[in-house]
Parts: C-alpha cells; structure tokens; sequence
C-alpha cells in the first residue's frame, strides 16, 4: 500500500511539472523584451515551485548547512550532482542569480529549451573542442562582473548515490583563470530523487556549503583536489551506508578537459 501511495504522489507531481512547464516557459518568452535579471526572476518562480511541489506532494524535505560559507562577492559554485533536484534548488534558493554551463542542445527542447535560451546563460558548442572552453572563459567574465554566480556540475552528469566519478576541471580552470573562489556543494537529493527515476521518494535532502576555496597561489590540480575531497568526504558523512569508507583520492595529474555540465 506505502509503494502504491509513492508511485501515485510520483505521478500527480509529474503531471504538475508537465502541466507548468509549458505556459510558464511562455510567460518566460513573452517578457523577452525585459532585462535579463527580469526574466531570470520569472524563470525562477517555476522552479520554486517545482521545489515546493515536490515537499507538498511528494514528501521531499531539505535542510541546509553552512549557508554562511556563501561569499559576498563572485563565485564559481561546484555542486555534487545526483538528480534534477538540485538543479531546481539551486537557482531557486542561493542569493544570487545563477548561470549555468550547458550543452547547447539543450535550446532546442521544446518550451523548456526556448525559455532557456532567453536567459542567455553559459551554452557551449561541444563540437568546437578545445574552443569551447574559451567560450565558457569569456562568457563566464562577462557574467561574473555583472554579479552573477556561475555553477558547473564537476562530475559533468549526475551520479547514483554511492558513486563517485573522476570530477572534470573545467570549473576549477574557470576559477584559476578568472581568479574565482570556487565554493563547492555536497547534496544527497539521490535518495529521494534517483537519477533518472519516475519514483519520488519522501524524506530529508541535505545540501552542505564548502568554505570558498580560492585558486589564488594554487595550480589547476590542487583546487581540483581539494574540491573532489571535501565534496566526497561530506557525501560519506551524508550518507555513510553509501560507501565502503572512507574517501581516498586517486586523482593525479588533471587530463580531464571537459568543461559540460
């Protein structure tokens, strides 16, 4: 009876995304002749819903520590990336505007894509290799001195709870060539919102803010190193059923270039 319960709460909240999305992403559109900041605010009323849909139908609680590591002042945010959640968490509820690093394909998924698009977040074209990176470099200063955050996924795609992925260094080549403190983020959502699962599952999401890490003095391996093993040794204290023991970093010299999100 408590499965068939989840899987009903699962599909009324589908549905209600499925309902929302499209005549919002066309209020999103239809203020394409107002500022940015404008159309972010908008942009972000759906995604707060999203977030509370999902606490009112599904259960989904979350709690927060060290909201006062948050820097006032620029910042690359590196979050762990187990499921959606956290990407409808974050625009909705961090104190600045967020732009996100993504695959510009992404633009051509209807309604949700065009709204997207108007928001002129970082989107690169993977097909330019090495040149994309430079994309994300000059629209990232660009975002940075108008007082926007910029958030990249390190793993680059989002991972079962328990796992873990050699993190990518594009967001923390970002902060060293920006001269960027990067902040990194460790969110357990997977237990409550598996990746890419139709089940949504009650209960408590914990999201833990890092102390800014600043890249000043420090190669592209060490800021990497030192976000890979503060994110991953918050994920076994999250949830140490998850893991075997304790974090130990296997990374060496950085070969990762890839800069999607």
């Amino acid at each position: 009876m408590r499965a068939l319960g989840v899987w009903l709460r699962s599909a009324l909240y589908l549905l209600l995304l499925i309902a929302t999305v499209a005549p919002w992403s066309f209020v999103v559109l239809a203020a394409i002749v107002t500022p940015v900041a404008a159309r972010y605010w908008l942009a972000t009323r759906w995604t707060r819903f999203a977030i509370r849909a999902a606490r009112a139908v599904c259960g989904i609680r979350w709690r927060v520590e060290g909201w006062d590591n948050l820097p006032d002042g620029p910042a690359i945010v590196l979050p762990k990336h187990q499921s959606a959640w956290e990407t409808l968490w974050l625009p909705s509820f961090l104190p600045r505007k967020l732009t996100f690093v993504y695959k510009r394909e992404l633009h051509l998924v209807p309604f949700f894509g065009w709204a997207l698009a108007s928001l002129h977040m970082i989107n690169i074209d993977r097909s330019r290799g090495q040149d994309a990176f430079e994309q994300v470099v000059t629209q990232g200063d660009q975002h940075l001195r108008a007082g926007w955050w910029i958030v990249i996924f390190p793993e680059g795609t989002r991972t079962a709870p328990g796992s873990t992925k050699r993190f990518k260094t594009g967001g923390v080549r970002l902060a060293v060539r920006t001269k960027t403190p990067v902040v990194p983020i460790a969110v357990n959502s997977g237990e409550c919102w598996p990746r890419k699962a139709f089940i949504k599952m009650p209960g408590e999401i914990t999201v833990v803010i890092g102390k800014p890490i600043s890249p000043e003095g420090k190669s592209v391996d060490e800021v990497a190193a030192l976000v890979e093993s503060w994110i991953e040794t918050e994920m076994r204290r999250l949830a140490p059923h998850r893991y075997r023991g304790p974090y130990v970093p296997e990374r060496g010299p950085a070969t990762a270039r890839s800069v999607n999100s």
